[in-house]
């Protein structure tokens, strides 16, 4: 009897161990350089990606024009914690003339498998000149 509740301890805490590494996983980017409109993708820096990680697929929102479908793509991963400028490819983000939109980036960690291990987003706004 005493031991279900260390097996069922060690089970918790390996769970726990898991959901925090994935919960750590993150990502940030800057649209400094990017164009309205363009097809050029930001540079991303990601932060704890989980040990594994082989691609990391993005898609681009706009939570102001939910409907417009920005598109993204999936890129190899070689764990040096950065997405280049221009990798992914999409239309950029493109509000109207003197609008702010907020543009959020889903991004998942993907194993060898396409399997996902770990979610993310990264939202920032973009004004249109």
């Amino acid at each position: 009897m005493r031991l279900l509740p260390l097996v069922f301890g060690f089970a918790v805490a390996v769970v726990l161990v898991a959901m925090s590494d994935a919960a750590a996983f993150s990502a940030s980017f800057s649209w400094s350089g990017i164009a309205a409109c363009g097809k050029t993708s930001p540079a991303f820096t990601i932060r704890d990606a989980p040990i594994g990680t082989a691609s990391l697929r993005f898609m681009m929102s706009d939570r102001d024009a939910p409907s417009f479908q920005h598109g993204g793509g999936t890129v190899p991963y070689d764990s040096n914690g950065r997405v280049p400028e221009g990798a992914i490819d999409y239309i950029g983000p493109c509000p109207p003339a003197g609008e702010t939109h907020r543009y959020v980036w889903r991004i998942e960690a993907l194993d060898k498998s396409g399997k996902v291990m770990a979610r993310t987003a990264a939202e920032r706004r973009f004004q249109a000149r």
